[in-house]
């Protein structure tokens, strides 16, 4: 059988393994241990499946250690070391003495169990192998504490380079990189791995420049070398560095292996470039790539991320039974991405195995595409499911989704779960928590949030600023602008957009003017809202002036901001100015018909309204469906204008009717506007009486106890009898009323609303 041993080393595919076996089937050798030692060796190298080895493993009547210590191997580098550990445990029960090639795989596996196994191993006098003292050290230097693992450094009488590598890469993993450099430096030689995990190690703390010295100072790389520089180019954003290297390891005719695809294909996948990404894809086919798994799931988001879901469907389907999380939850994200929900929540609930990253993908594609309180609702199964737990990723999510619905007391409880799940929230979890409170109008828990972070980056500031300036806050937020450049955070084009929108918000013109003037290079944003500003002071020529000077073209929110000034001016030639430009760069937004006929009927001209309203009929422009809703019971209850569809209609009918009976007594009269039909003044005023927030509001009010706040979030702006509807019902009924609409926040309190009545 001597011709058999000859084609073991030059087996290269499945298709050849599975020729041997066969082979060793007809001579009636599959079950003899050597042959079954040699098989599952070639399935280690080969990548081929469990189920495969396992067959073979289960073909040998009695496994010897070489057969035990394969398979150990084989289920260790799938990552399976609950399977290396059972096998262990098995072995343990037979005849069969482990010897001290086993005890390295399973420390490897045990992770983070290392005082149990050191003292296991030296119970059994192994502890002095080489192989199993620098497993232990290795061990202690990943899972800590270090401290122990040094100590085994330093007592070992030879210290071979493998032991140096490990103590090295145990200071990086822990951040004491002052230590890693310093045994890099007192050691007597290096290898390719040594210099290795220098450059992954520079990498994770984002030293680039570090990394790619010690990659160039490298006497000799391997194409595991050029994978840690690519993947810290990747890790770190660098694209274009990651892919010149890319080039530059192609032409140093080093071959590249799986991981180098796949990190090229991800790098590829960032800039989504469809072009970018079919050459790639060309050059794979021209190398006649072996796709794996793991290269095939990232030619899968790649093509996602590119737009073409086909190819990444016939990707994802070709894998079959090979399909693993990642290539599960991919597919899920990319048919989120494109807002294709039912195909994600399809795919979402075939999947064999959930992990968080599942769970993640499903809830971010609802929150991501507007469907907020199908996120809490997913969210909250994943809870009573209780595997697996959420993570960070999962409360930022499910925070945003609670700000979008303004859903407070959804937030609070979520709040309430981070503490008790005793889930670590990082600079991104304080930031989802100060937008939550910042959009369910509660500043106060915001403020308290922003200001108990230990460290606070831009988005932190600009989280908060955004918040200040919703709610008119003008002061505060320029305030936030001078601490944020003591503590020595830059502030961005947001930073700036929102400090001008709460100067706007709050009339601050000299403070406004001072801000935009800093600016080297405004954005059109930041043009929009200083024509806003100056709308808002009524200097609507002054705002003219600016749009006229401006060095770019104006986009819709310039003008947008010009055709409300001119509402609430009532400045009916800028105003028609202002919505003819509208009609033309958005023909199909309803609002700015909306606004127009809002101003005609203001002064009056119903000939105009009813004009404004036939273009809208002939261009197929419907008004959009007002709706507001309010938090109750760990519901949203929503109402659209005239809604007698909620099982409170009949009670907050009689309610609204008794409120109005009580408005008129204090001299209410409707502002009848606001209702663009010419109609008589008895419907009109029932019209506007029926708005979607009075009737949330009216839903409240029954509801809630007395004295709470009552929290209103509406998909439109807030109708101008509606506004001095809800002042007058919050001195009736002694409440305080945040109503949030699509500009802005109105804190309504004793007749009064935080918008100085501009919004």
């Amino acid at each position: 059988m001597s011709y058999l041993g000859t084609i073991a080393p030059k087996i290269t595919t499945h298709s050849h393994l599975k020729q041997l076996h066969a082979h060793l089937i007809l001579n009636s050798l599959h079950q003899n241990n050597y042959w079954v030692t040699l098989l599952i060796t070639q399935c280690t190298r080969l990548n081929a499946s469990p189920s495969y080895a396992r067959r073979i493993f289960k073909s040998t009547p009695s496994p010897n250690v070489f057969v035990y210590t394969s398979m150990l191997k084989f289920h260790f580098q799938l990552g399976a070391y609950h399977d290396v550990v059972a096998l262990f445990l098995k072995m343990q029960e037979g005849v069969v003495r482990p010897d001290v090639f086993v005890y390295p795989i399973l420390i490897k596996s045990a992770g983070k169990s290392p005082v149990e196994l050191h003292a296991y191993v030296l119970k059994l006098g192994c502890v002095n192998d080489h192989f199993v003292r620098n497993a232990i050290m290795d061990m202690y230097a990943k899972f800590g504490p270090i401290e122990v693992a040094r100590e085994l450094f330093d007592e070992m009488p030879e210290r071979p380079v493998a032991d140096w590598n490990s103590m090295i890469s145990g200071y990086w993993k822990w951040g004491l990189h002052a230590k890693a450099l310093e045994l890099f430096d007192l050691m007597p030689e290096r290898n390719v791995v040594t210099w290795t995990a220098m450059v992954t190690g520079c990498s994770k703390i984002k030293d680039l420049e570090g990394a790619r010295r010690y990659f160039d100072a490298m006497p000799e790389k391997t194409v595991v070398s050029w994978n840690a520089m690519l993947s810290g180019y990747a890790q770190n954003g660098s694209d274009e560095a990651a892919l010149r290297l890319f080039d530059e390891m192609l032409n140093a005719r080093v071959q590249p292996d799986e991981t180098t695809w796949v990190t090229v294909i991800s790098v590829c996948s960032s800039r989504g470039d469809p072009c970018f990404a079919q050459a790639l894809v060309e050059t794979i086919n021209e190398k006649r790539i072996r796709l794996n798994c793991f290269v095939k799931t990232a030619l899968l988001d790649m093509y996602a991320k590119c737009g073409n879901l086909e190819a990444a469907r016939g990707i994802f389907d070709e894998l079959g039974v090979h399909k693993n999380s990642v290539t599960w939850n991919a597919m899920i994200s990319a048919y989120a991405r494109v807002g294709d929900l039912a195909a994600a929540r399809e795919l979402f609930d075939t999947i064999p195995m959930k992990n968080v990253i599942s769970w993640n993908s499903m809830v971010a594609g609802y929150a991501q595409n507007g469907q907020s309180a199908l996120a809490i609702e997913l969210f909250k199964e994943m809870v009573e499911n209780s595997d697996p737990m959420p993570d960070e990723v999962t409360m930022v999510t499910v925070l945003s989704a609670c700000g979008h619905l303004g859903a407070l007391e959804m937030g609070n409880w979520i709040v309430n779960f981070i503490s008790e799940a005793q889930i670590d929230l990082s600079i991104s979890g304080y930031n989802a928590l100060i937008f939550m409170y910042s959009k369910c109008g509660s500043m106060k828990d915001a403020k308290r949030i922003f200001q108990e972070m230990a460290v606070r980056d831009v988005v932190s500031y600009n989280t908060l600023i955004a918040g200040l300036a919703a709610h008119g806050h003008g002061a505060e937020a320029i305030e936030l602008l001078s601490n944020m450049e003591r503590e020595g955070v830059q502030p961005d084009r947001l930073t700036l957009i929102g400090i001008l929108t709460a100067c706007s918000h709050a009339g601050l013109l000299e403070e406004g003017q001072r801000v935009f003037e800093s600016i080297s290079s405004p954005s059109l944003e930041h043009y929009a809202c200083m024509v806003d500003l100056f709308g808002r002071v009524g200097q609507l020529h002054e705002a003219m002036r600016l749009v006229e000077r401006m060095p770019m073209e104006p986009h819709a929110g310039v003008y947008g901001s010009l055709l409300n000034a001119s509402r609430i001016h009532k400045k009916v030639e800028i105003g028609e100015l202002a919505a003819k430009k509208l009609f033309e760069l958005e023909p199909d937004n309803s609002g700015n018909y909306v606004l127009l006929s809002n101003i005609y009927a203001v002064v009056g001209r119903w000939e105009d309204v009813g004009r404004v309203r036939e273009v809208m009929r002939k261009k197929g422009v419907k008004k959009a469906t007002g709706w507001s809703w309010v938090e109750y019971g760990g519901k949203m209850h929503r109402f659209i204008a005239g809604d007698r569809s909620h099982e409170w209609s009949e009670d907050i009918y009689r309610l609204l009717a008794e409120l109005r009976k009580k408005m008129r007594a204090a001299g209410y009269v409707a502002d009848k506007s606001c209702v663009l039909t010419d109609i008589e003044e008895e419907e009109k005023e029932e019209m506007v009486g029926i708005h979607s927030e009075r009737l949330a509001i009216g839903f409240a009010l029954l509801v809630s106890e007395r004295g709470s706040v009552i929290r209103v979030v509406k998909n439109l702006r807030i109708c101008s009898d509606c506004h001095f509807a809800i002042k007058m019902i919050s001195k009736l009924e002694g409440r305080e009323i945040v109503v949030r609409d699509n500009n802005r926040f109105h804190c309504f309190r004793d007749g009064l609303c935080s918008c100085n009545d501009y919004w």
